[in-house]
């Protein structure tokens, strides 16, 4: 029976539901991709989380070595502290002939004059070391810092003490150290020509680790008091100095390639090369916020550790980029991985009409998401490149092998993995750069855009739709 033509005036028949979901099939397809890429984002999630935990399993090896041999080393003086006599007068109730009378007293109390040194130059040298547990390893040094100069004498005549009120005699040098445990030696301290044993523990108000010497027979009228001292430090991390001299030079230097020179001072000349650095600092006493000398007459100490370590300066051994940090940084571009395969993919779609099923696109997301498991694994017990290049690999080859069968074609499964190789290519090159890294991301992401404009410049998006 043959169709009745349309009537004039009436509308034109709805299509059926099937001619209505084919003229959104490209648009359907895409959200289809778009929503597996964000699912697939929680496999990448669950990658992240396993990373944070051996993360964590590392640190914790960390703490132990260094727990062991010894922490990021600080170091504080010296000061010179020497103790005077002062009168307080006051009033106290006695009684005098049965009756409770307020008469006035003189009291006699001690506090300390701190002095620190007029000049300070302090040379170090780091002898740095791998030290292992299991499969993590930490960066330890030993160091040998010797420090020399001079004290002024303490400004008496300026705090009105009187010079038979000064008890030289309890006269006491500090140092205030984090971590005395490579001491493997009796340590000495050389004052005004005369050698004096250092013992435990710091003679500071805020500071409890360090060495103290008591200094008894010094000269009350000497204008100079010079001294020298050399300590032995197991240290991991850093080594911070504070600027203790009105004028302090320190020089250090190791043979370790990758310092960090951070603090409220940087060096003024710093050498840094495959075979160590070598860094020299000068810096005023302008620069901190306590003076060089005080007393504890005053109601609180200026020497506070917040003040201390807002001055403190020195270096840091690095790690530069760890394993670890390497593969978070790639699982950070996990969803440009997926767009950028499953684009071609699509592509593929397109232009050589090959439809390529959902699930099939959820196999090839999964082998790109094992690449960053494979790449943590690999990267704890082998060189973080051979790793890389381990995983790209394993990766690469189990999307072409099944992409030649997807795809129908060798020649486009080949394809696939040249996009690969270069898609893996750029993000090795993206990890290693550390300053220049986010600049080539985004030319690669532009360069990525413009192929794709120009493969689909002159497909017809409706035409196709109406031919499906």
């Amino acid at each position: 029976m043959n169709a009745m033509p349309d009537l004039p005036g009436q509308p034109p028949p709805v299509p059926p539901p099937a001619a209505r979901r084919s003229s959104f099939g490209t648009a359907l397809k895409m959200g289809t991709i778009a929503a597996l890429t964000l699912l697939l984002l929680i496999p990448l999630a669950l990658i992240r989380s396993v990373l944070s935990e051996r993360l964590a399993r590392r640190q914790e090896a960390l703490e132990n070595i260094t727990g062991t041999w010894g922490s990021d080393q600080v170091l504080l003086g010296p000061v010179l502290i020497v103790p005077y006599k002062y009168r307080v007068k006051g009033w106290k109730d006695q009684t005098i002939n049965g009756r409770l009378e307020r008469v006035e007293v003189t009291e006699t109390r001690v506090a300390q004059a701190h002095c620190l040194p007029e000049k300070l130059q302090v040379t170090g040298q780091l002898d740095s070391e791998q030290r292992y547990r299991g499969i993590y390893q930490a960066v330890v040094y030993r160091g040998t810092v010797q420090l020399a100069g001079a004290f002024a004498r303490p400004a008496f005549d300026e705090w009105k003490v009187a010079p038979e009120d000064v008890l030289w005699d309890d006269a006491v040098v500090t140092l205030a150290v984090t971590d005395l445990r490579g001491a493997q030696e009796a340590l000495t301290l050389t004052l005004a020509g005369k050698t004096y044993p250092l013992l435990p523990g710091a003679k500071l108000k805020n500071f409890a680790a360090g060495l103290h010497a008591r200094v008894p027979g010094l000269a009350p009228d000497a204008a100079e008091l010079p001294f020298e001292v050399k300590l032995t430090l197991n240290g991991s991390g850093s080594l911070r100095l504070a600027p203790a001299g009105r004028q302090t030079r320190v020089a250090l230097s190791s043979p370790w390639p990758d310092p960090k020179f951070d603090g409220a001072f940087l060096p003024v000349t710093r050498t840094v090369s495959p075979a160590g650095f070598q860094a020299e600092w000068a810096v005023s006493y302008y620069g901190r916020s306590y003076p060089q000398q005080w007393t504890t007459q005053d109601d609180a100490t200026p020497l506070t550790s917040a003040a201390v370590n807002s001055s403190l300066f020195g270096v840091e051994l690095l790690t530069v980029m760890d394993s670890y940090r390497y593969v978070e940084r790639a699982i950070k571009y996990g969803i440009l991985f997926l767009t950028l395969v499953f684009t071609a993919f699509f592509l593929f779609e397109v232009l050589v009409r090959i439809r390529v099923h959902p699930f099939q696109y959820t196999l090839v997301g999964a082998a790109l998401c094992l690449f960053y498991l494979a790449l943590l694994s690999l990267s704890e017990v082998i060189r973080f490149g051979l790793a890389y290049l381990i995983g790209a690999a394993a990766a690469a080859l189990l999307i072409v092998g099944y992409s030649a069968h997807v795809l129908r074609s060798l020649r486009r499964a080949l394809l696939i993995g040249g996009e690969l190789a270069a898609i893996y290519g750029c993000l090795y090159v993206i990890l290693r750069l550390q300053d220049y890294a986010l600049l080539f991301g985004t030319a690669g992401l532009f360069l990525a855009l413009a192929i794709v404009m120009f493969v689909t410049r002159r497909v017809d998006w409706y035409a196709r739709d109406e031919r499906r």
